[in-house]
């Protein structure tokens, strides 16, 4: 997926998810999407390509980046817990769908139960 492809697909993901707010305050070149407050995507272009960084599970994150030469661990974050998707590779739009998904649904299922937009056990994840 090409870089303003990659990006423009993770920005219509979160079009659909509750709750999400856009916010910039690191600047103009980060935009981060939040959920009550916290984080959980990135997207900036500060590299030299446009990235979309992303919360994961540390297992799931680290066979991602085993099968996966466009995911590497997340840019300036926690290297563990999140990892950036790069433009110009394999990447199918259904594991963009995925893991933007999958990154609101770590950050949603840590927040206190009257906060939570969804519930994280049920939220697209009846078709999987």
């Amino acid at each position: 997926m090409q870089g303003d492809t990659l990006q423009k697909h993770a920005r219509n993901r979160v079009q659909e998810l509750p709750g999400v707010i856009l916010e910039h305050p690191f600047g103009a070149e980060w935009d981060v999407f939040k959920v009550c407050g916290k984080v959980f995507m990135l997207l900036t272009d500060i590299t030299g390509e446009p990235i979309v960084i992303v919360k994961a599970d540390p297992e799931d994150g680290k066979a991602l980046r085993e099968q996966h030469e466009d995911i590497t661990p997340g840019y300036h974050m926690n290297k563990e817990h999140w990892i950036t998707l790069h433009p110009g590779g394999d990447l199918k739009k259904r594991l963009v769908d995925d893991l933007v998904t999958e990154s609101y649904l770590l950050v949603v299922e840590n927040l206190p139960y009257a906060k939570r937009p969804v519930d994280p056990q049920t939220f697209c994840r009846s078709a999987q």
